[in-house]
């Protein structure tokens, strides 16, 4: 059973699924997909030939599949690209994913993220509240992006990475250009409150920025980096827990809350990957 409100403009070439509610003075487009137990909420846009998968949430006033600038130059001929939003994907009120994003499946965001195109991002990711992502760029799974972030166009995040608020990754070595370096982080990095990554900058696999630093060049695999300019201050696995005075990176092994290995343990879970991976 659908639940439509009689104010709701829907193309008739659009797709319903079952189970489907839609909001007052929503607008879907023509070619959109919605599939089963898909809620969008009142006065959203969905623009033509968007995808939103089975039981996905999309809050109050958000935008999915905005068009780039071509679009107001040339509205005619504008030819709106896929768009999709994997299954149970939670975007909050005030949200804007532009055309041409692929959002893989369990995704959440918080309010007022602003997602552009050409963004590449993997299953069970997290985006906080006011982050910019800005687009061509790649976000890997599981990985955690908290409230007012900016990443830049053409940098890559890999898989199970932890930015905290108020980081910016930058892309401009002599603003302003249009050559652009985005910033690579690899898997199990974290990058602390409000550091400052500078173009083509690479975070190594866990990688450790510490809070308020300012990143002129590469971090190195397992190392913690501090300071304006950073420097190097150590190996992550003399890091302690303040309480108990305990190691407690690389957080893998320390943490679990939200990932793949919770309730099994990091090595588990990667000896588990490998010997499906050998089955194949």
């Amino acid at each position: 059973m659908k639940k439509i409100s009689d104010t709701a403009r829907i193309s008739r070439s659009a797709k319903i699924g079952e189970n489907v509610v839609v909001g007052h003075n929503v607008t879907i487009g023509d070619g959109c997909v919605i599939e089963e137990g898909v809620t969008i909420s009142d006065n959203c846009i969905v623009y033509p030939n968007c995808e939103i998968g089975s039981n996905s949430f999309i809050g109050p006033f958000a935008t999915i599949g905005e068009p780039t600038f071509p679009y107001y130059e040339k509205r005619d001929e504008f030819v709106f690209p896929t768009t999709r939003i994997g299954k149970k994907a939670l975007v909050r009120s005030y949200s804007l994913i532009y055309s041409d994003v692929i959002i893989g499946d369990d995704f959440q965001c918080g309010h007022r993220v602003s997602i552009r195109e050409r963004a590449q991002i993997g299953n069970n990711v997290r985006i906080g509240t006011v982050s910019d992502i800005q687009g061509y760029c790649s976000i890997g799974d599981y990985t955690r992006i908290h409230s007012n972030v900016h990443i830049g166009q053409k940098s890559s995040v890999a898989a199970f990475v932890w930015i905290f608020p108020y980081v910016v990754l930058t892309n401009d070595p002599t603003p302003p250009s249009d050559e652009l370096y985005g910033v690579t982080v690899k898997s199990f990095s974290v990058i602390a409150t409000g550091s400052i990554l500078l173009p083509g900058i690479t975070v190594n696999l866990d990688g450790f920025v510490g809070a308020h630093s300012l990143v002129k060049k590469d971090v190195p695999a397992e190392t913690v980096v501090s300071g304006v300019p950073a420097s190097e201050i150590c190996n992550v696995r003399k890091l302690k827990n303040r309480k108990t005075g305990e190691t407690c990176y690389p957080w893998r092994f320390y943490f679990d809350r939200g990932m793949p290995w919770e309730g099994l343990g990091y090595e588990v879970w990667e000896k588990a990957q490998a010997s499906d991976k050998q089955g194949l």
